[in-house]
């Protein structure tokens, strides 16, 4: 099993000791977003765990305690994007917090763990196309020797949360022509500092530039970084042009305090402060406690690991064995 942690918040910006908690208590409680007193009971057992995938803005509150993760493997999906506070009103500065950030969790785990993502891109008179240029280049400059990827997209405004926190934004349209021209470049920059590009959840073929389609629940990369196969498949619950292979997401919705206006995960900013009051480090739920009205129910989790086969360390190089997926 991988964990997500996660797509619906930013756990290490603001749960991070709720989650080092359950790391030692061995798993946790999250609730269906489609039916909040439908409760699954996750185990967070290493022998189970074949690895965790961190979404951030800000790591910062989990660095000094990564010490706590040596039993599992994990890898983070940083952002870093040019925009202020006008669009990312609660992020700390980026030049002087959350770059060295990138570059202190990069020199703790290795490049290969800290995933840079440039995204959403957007298009607004302040935010012009060679403002991301210029941008762009800046941090793959201070970032190439800490990451070995950067992953784009473009911003979805199909998100009914999404289109109407924008309005006030100012968006310029931005084109499919305008976007693939901008990607090529892009790709030039970071093949230029030696770093491989791919595209989030995006419909348009850019492979001519150099650009894949991302994995970011990536089960080649946890194979890689494991040195074994996983039986690992597409995740089904996920928008068709999405890459990433299933896992377990242990996040909730209206919980994260970034306040960034692109954000799908967010609808009211009432229900999020709410949330956010209501954490308890010790609950094994990330906001809030249970009540007599939920139901729990342990769901069945096994380890992804194939055991029959093991991966060649050369895992990329011309000796590699097969992966092992399932379609």
């Amino acid at each position: 099993m991988i964990i997500s942690a996660s797509r619906r918040t930013d756990i290490p910006a603001y749960y991070s000791d709720w989650f080092y908690n359950r790391i030692k208590e061995r798993f946790v409680l999250t609730r269906n977003p489609m039916n909040f007193h439908q409760v699954s009971k996750i185990s967070l057992d290493p022998d189970v765990v074949d690895g965790i995938v961190f979404w951030t803005k800000n790591p910062i509150p989990m660095l000094d305690r990564l010490g706590e993760l040596e039993n599992y493997m994990y890898y983070f999906q940083f952002t870093i994007t040019p925009y202020g506070k006008d669009i990312e009103p609660n992020l700390p500065s980026k030049s002087d917090k959350i770059l060295p950030a990138f570059k202190r969790l990069s020199s703790v785990i290795g490049a290969d763990r800290v995933i840079w993502r440039y995204d959403p891109i957007l298009i607004s008179e302040k935010y012009p196309v060679d403002c991301h240029i210029r941008a762009f280049e800046k941090i793959a400059k201070e970032l190439r020797d800490y990451t070995r990827k950067v992953t784009i997209s473009f911003i979805d405004a199909d998100y009914r949360c999404v289109k109407n926190k924008i309005k006030e934004l100012g968006l310029l349209d931005f084109p499919y022509e305008t976007q693939v021209e901008l990607s090529s470049q892009l790709a030039e920059i970071a093949h230029s500092y030696g770093l491989v590009i791919d595209t989030c959840a995006e419909k348009m073929d850019l492979q001519k530039y150099g650009i894949e389609h991302a994995q970011c629940i990536d089960g080649k990369l946890l194979m890689k970084l494991l040195g074994y196969n996983l039986n690992v498949c597409k995740d089904k619950m996920q928008r068709l042009e999405c890459g990433c292979v299933t896992s377990v997401d242990i996040g909730m919705y209206n919980t994260c305090r970034n306040g960034c206006y692109y954000c799908y995960a967010n609808y009211s900013n009432n229900t999020i402060e709410g949330n956010f009051a209501k954490r308890n480090p010790l609950s094994p739920l990330i906001s809030g406690e249970i009540d007599k009205n939920d139901k729990i129910t342990d769901r069945e989790i096994k380890s992804c690991r194939n055991t029959q086969t093991q991966l060649s360390l050369n895992l990329f190089g011309a000796d590699s064995q097969p992966l092992t997926f399932r379609n």
